[in-house]
């Protein structure tokens, strides 16, 4: 009988993770070498005195992981060097625009294809994010997640406590982080609160030659509140008079302002405004100038070049994945610059 092992039911852990962990530790220590065959699920719920139910369960997570294989009708071996499988990733997104398909094909292009991904949606809805969690929390060597979910506090609460079910050395928060999340995880990210008028300090001396700065938000995005305190900032920092707006109308359509969208870059508002700007005669980069929030490959022929304040989001996935590959998880702020092209 294989001796060494033990429950602790003092503790929180669940029966099978501390099964896990103990074969684990026997094979990085030395004592189960590749080859060894492992005791039977039979012979180790009799001797742990728990079910063969969650033995089994145990045994399939490290089948899984590549840690040990089965061998028809011999049991189950610690896998050798020769056995190892791809790693396995699950990137969690909260959606897949324009700009996370950047992110996404960067990371894979980095990545290469020797790994298994897979991505799910969690559309920023923290039922579906748990259930995603409960379903694959115990199958993938990292988790790649975008923590993006409302930001009332007891929404913040329920996805802390979300992201701390993930193996601290396993996970890699993108596109924002998360302060109030503690230990060695990876993050590269954007900061919501300052990078907009870093960004927009970039473009100061073009700016100053426009007599209004107008900025088109949605109230209930998720981020609008900060990015707006930081466009006030900014802007009682360096003179410059400033309006918000939650639609585009034909009065505020004027000549010789600016106007920077902080929605989605391909919306309806980006559509009116353009349509607006021709029937009053004003030509976009001549007589008005326009400015999107996050940066599109698309971006480069709208309206001729439509510029843009965006983090780098290809430089996102890209960390993220040498992140994977060097196994040097650490916290990253990501590049946020505006990119000048014709309308502006």
């Amino acid at each position: 009988m294989h001796k060494g092992f033990y429950i602790n039911s003092a503790v929180s852990i669940p029966v099978y993770k501390q099964v896990i962990s103990q074969i684990e530790q026997k094979i990085i220590s030395g004592e189960y070498p590749p080859g060894f065959l492992l005791p039977s699920m039979n012979e180790l719920s009799a001797e742990l005195e728990i079910s063969k139910e969650t033995v089994k369960k145990a045994y399939a997570i490290l089948r899984d992981k590549g840690v040990i294989e089965p061998r028809q009708g011999k049991g189950f071996y610690v896998c050798g060097v020769g056995n190892e499988r791809p790693l396995r990733i699950l990137l969690l997104f909260d959606k897949l625009s324009s700009y996370k398909q950047v992110l996404f094909q960067s990371f894979m292009d980095k990545i290469g294809g020797d790994a298994e991904v897979t991505i799910r949606i969690h559309n920023q809805n923290l039922d579906v994010f748990e259930f995603f969690i409960d379903e694959d929390v115990d199958h993938f060597d990292y988790y790649v997640v975008t923590p993006h979910f409302s930001l009332d506090a007891s929404s913040q609460k329920r996805m802390l406590k979300l992201l701390k079910r993930f193996p601290n050395r396993k996970l890699i928060l993108v596109d924002r982080m998360v302060d109030d999340l503690m230990g060695n995880f990876g993050a590269v990210y954007q900061d919501f609160s300052k990078d907009i008028s870093l960004a927009l300090s970039e473009g100061l001396d073009k700016l100053r030659t426009f007599s209004k700065l107008n900025v088109l938000t949605m109230p209930n995005s998720l981020y609008s509140a900060s990015i707006r305190t930081s466009i006030q900032t900014f802007c009682s920092q360096t003179g410059l008079p400033v309006e918000f707006h939650t639609g585009v109308t034909g009065d505020i359509i004027r000549k010789n302002e600016v106007y920077l969208l902080l929605n989605s870059q391909h919306d309806t508002g980006l559509l009116t405004l353009a349509r607006v700007a021709k029937e009053q005669g004003l030509v976009i980069g001549e007589d008005i100038s326009v400015i999107s929030y996050n940066d599109a490959p698309i971006n480069e022929i709208i309206l001729d070049g439509l510029t843009a304040v965006s983090t780098d989001f290809r430089q996102m996935g890209e960390t993220a994945a040498d992140m994977i590959l060097t196994k040097n998880l650490s916290k990253v702020k990501c590049d946020f610059r505006l990119i000048r092209r014709g309308t502006f």
